[in-house]
């Protein structure tokens, strides 16, 4: 069994097409969608209307909450996303789970497995302590945990069990206010996504950077007024 993992693809449609081709040139069984598909000042319907027709196992993540939930504190990303979205569009995304056991062996998540905005491998800008990494696992007992959130691809291995966040498909650097003001940097454009599969009774994970026309999306952030997001999709950083 083969499985590609994307997450975090903030309707970026050419780099999760992009991933797309790439996995299947590779090979794979099965495909997992860990959440934040539609936020932000891309082509939120267009990548609904992209997932809602594959056979995937998918998730909400937790702009997927926030898209389908304004409020007064609604950010922009998630204000677009929502205005450019319609009745099946939001049944689809009210209907996706936020945490799903894919078998046995295998949990998937967005943040960690009892909260979507959680990092599960990440501390703001840095790399969790083993000691954080085991908290918020919790008393989870699968041999491999699958997780979004932080857009950083990073594998890690917590008593006997791999965690894996493939990074994000289509937005590479972002910034956030909690629990302290910092950016979250990959430093490059690329889109990224990942595969595991199981040899000798234990999983394995690879990590994958994929090119795609970025520009494009870049100058359609600019035309959207969104600076901080071109800066991003052109270089992989904030600043």
């Amino acid at each position: 069994m083969r499985i590609a993992v994307v997450s975090d693809i903030h309707g970026n449609l050419p780099a999760l097409l992009a991933v797309v081709a790439d996995f299947r040139r590779r090979g794979v069984d099965q495909v997992v969608n860990l959440g934040d598909s539609l936020s932000g000042p891309l082509l939120p319907k267009e990548t609904a209307q992209y997932l809602m027709a594959q056979d995937w196992v998918q998730l909400a993540g937790n702009h997927e909450r926030q898209v389908l939930n304004l409020n007064t504190h609604s950010g922009a990303s998630d204000r677009y996303a929502h205005a450019q979205l319609s009745g099946p569009e939001f049944a689809w995304m009210a209907s996706l789970p936020c945490v799903r056991a894919l078998n046995d062996e295998v949990l998937l998540c967005h943040g960690t497995p009892t909260s979507d905005c959680t990092y599960l491998l990440q501390t703001a800008d840095r790399s969790a302590t083993a000691a954080e990494i085991e908290s918020r696992l919790g008393a989870v007992s699968a041999s491999l945990v699958l997780c979004g959130h932080t857009h950083v691809p990073r594998s890690v291995r917590s008593h006997g069990t791999l965690i894996v966040n493939p990074g994000s498909v289509g937005l590479p650097a972002f910034d956030d206010d909690h629990p302290y003001p910092h950016a979250v940097e990959t430093g490059s454009p690329d889109a990224r996504y990942a595969i595991v599969e199981k040899h000798q009774g234990a999983w394995h994970a690879s990590l994958l950077t994929v090119p795609y026309p970025h520009q494009e999306m870049a100058a359609l952030a600019r035309l959207r007024q969104r600076p901080d997001w071109e800066r991003a999709l052109l270089t992989g950083y904030m600043r």
